[in-house]
């Protein structure tokens, strides 16, 4: 029998779900306190000889860098370790830094349990590493050696750095193409890569595949591990990720498209989607080289955090899923309604919001990022009679937050406020007003949104849509709905971001070219083309 309960969407009473969530929050978080960091080994932990074939098929990660430590994450195949007899055991798993891809030189070796409650996922939070150093790290088991990875640590806190390269990303729909992107990104050996979610998708959509999912919709802890297998196993995938540290936030895709807080998207009931979201985030940390604290457990794991790169940036990491009230007037690109004013709804969660204005009132970095998911600068439409339409999801769905966070920004002079999003699957890049409806408003931040890696398919440089949008929202000063990332090269006189696509993602192996350049100078918010 499982250890962790299947959630099944038939036949469940609330009561039986909910006693079930709480039975799974407690194994999760005795099963987090053994393999969400290094543990002492023991004699029930298992050492491995000869193996039958390459347990390390979904390469390795690195995460989360401070300036003296870095998270290191693989997971072992559970079809190799059958064949071996290691399916239900803790397996040892060895691992090395050194200096050089070589290795002639090993500065740092341990060795932690990949435990089955988790997957056989190793989570190594390696301390004591110099600052501002690029490494190099590999895995052992029996007689298997990882691929190469190679990390950085981040430079000192009140180092005066002078530049820093990184590269955002989203959206990575594996049906509708090929993650030629990444390839190209890793071969930039970049400081960085910042995720920004959907990371997975929970089910197909769309036409034209070209390549396909295994099952149906995902619900499942069972179902998710096996989605984050098809995905990780793409090859270009696992170079970007041997190629730099990231930094990783969830979207919706990872769970179920547009879930708000306990709301699901369809006919699931508050307690079914609760425990949906236990199998799904525990899913992600097992996948993601992610640094969690002991005992956070089932559908409640905050995401959200902080990390500094010298004087030069901090980045608060959010979630805009979690705690969100649901979406108003049914969700969708609607007129406003009662609900959509009502200035008590959410969309961070009032101890993620409190954490947050508590970082920007204090922040001394040269630039102060918010990685975040969905778009922050208005979008206003028109229908066909003129009246004004407004996307629900994103933050023109929460007016009154996003007035409380803007008004913050500009009232405890934030130092360079600059906005990261993803989920949108198109490129953009924007000033934050405090008045969007005000082309002479105070500007008190940039807005730099990235284009999806793959979802959507190819895309195309201009729409009418994309056009209509940037008619009636004149703060927004770039639109282009083709695939690829956002390449990003700070100093501290300016921020640059180099907006990089592809001509098409059905097929694999395009080129890869900057469509466009913004920058922001320091000290005088909002976006100038390059």
């Amino acid at each position: 029998m499982s250890l962790f309960p299947v959630y099944r969407p038939d036949h469940v009473t609330s009561l039986q779900t909910r006693r079930c969530f709480l039975k799974f929050g407690a194994m999760l978080g005795s099963a987090l306190a053994l393999g969400g960091m290094p543990v002492l080994l023991h004699g029930a932990t298992r050492r491995l000889g000869d193996l039958p074939a390459d347990p390390f098929n979904l390469g390795v990660a690195s995460g989360d860098p401070t300036p003296d430590s870095v998270v290191l994450w693989t997971r072992l195949a559970n079809e190799v370790l059958t064949e071996v007899g290691a399916a239900s055991d803790a397996v040892e798993v060895e691992f090395e830094i050194s200096d050089s891809s070589s290795f002639r030189n090993i500065l740092r070796r341990g060795a932690i349990a990949a435990v089955p409650e988790l997957g056989h996922c190793a989570h190594a939070d390696v301390r004591g590493l110099a600052a501002d150093t690029e490494y190099f790290y590999r895995w052992h088991v029996g007689n298997a050696t990882s691929p190469v990875g190679r990390t950085k640590t981040a430079p000192a806190g009140s180092s005066d750095n002078q530049k820093f390269r990184f590269a955002f990303a989203s959206c990575q729909q594996y049906e509708h193409g090929f993650y030629t992107a990444y390839q190209h990104m890793a071969e930039e050996e970049m400081d960085l890569i910042v995720h920004l979610g959907d990371y997975i998708y929970e089910r197909s959509w769309g036409q034209n595949l070209v390549r396909h999912h295994e099952g149906k919709e995902i619900v499942t802890l069972a179902d998710y591990r096996n989605r984050y297998i098809t995905y990780k196993s793409d090859p270009d995938l696992k170079t970007a990720h041997a190629s730099a540290p990231w930094i990783v936030t969830w979207d919706d895709h990872e769970v179920d498209n547009n879930y708000a807080s306990e709301v699901p998207e369809d006919d699931q009931t508050p307690e079914q989607l609760l425990l949906r979201r236990a199998a799904a985030y525990q899913a992600y940390y097992e996948f993601m080289p992610i640094r969690l604290p002991v005992g956070r457990q089932g559908p409640a794991m905050p995401i959200h955090r902080r990390l500094r790169f010298g004087r030069l940036m901090e980045i608060n990491v959010l979630d805009t899923r979690q705690y969100r009230s649901d979406q108003a007037c049914g969700d969708g690109r609607k007129p406003s309604c009662a609900e959509h004013l009502d200035s008590n709804r959410t969309l961070l969660g009032d101890a993620q919001k409190n954490w947050l204005y508590d970082s920007l009132a204090n922040a001394d970095a040269t630039w102060n990022v918010l990685a975040q998911q969905i778009m922050m600068a208005s979008l206003r439409s028109l229908d066909n009679e003129g009246n004004e339409l407004w996307p629900m999801d994103i933050w023109d769905g929460y007016p009154f937050e996003r007035q409380q966070l803007l008004d913050h920004l500009e009232t405890t002079a934030t130092p360079n406020p600059i906005v990261l999003t993803g989920d949108i699957h198109s490129n953009w890049a924007a000033d934050l007003k405090l008045d969007f409806d005000n082309e002479a408003s105070t500007t008190v931040g940039s807005e730099f949104v990235c284009t999806s890696i793959t979802s959507g398919g190819d895309g195309q440089d201009m729409t009418d849509y994309g056009q209509a949008l940037l008619d009636n929202n004149p703060h927004v000063k770039f639109y282009n709905a083709q695939r690829g990332y956002v390449a990003c090269t700070l100093t501290p006189e300016q921020w640059r971001s180099d907006y990089k696509v592809l001509p098409r993602v059905t097929e694999a192996g395009a080129p890869i070219s900057i469509r466009a350049s913004y920058i922001t100078e320091a000290g005088r918010p909002g976006v100038q083309e390059a």
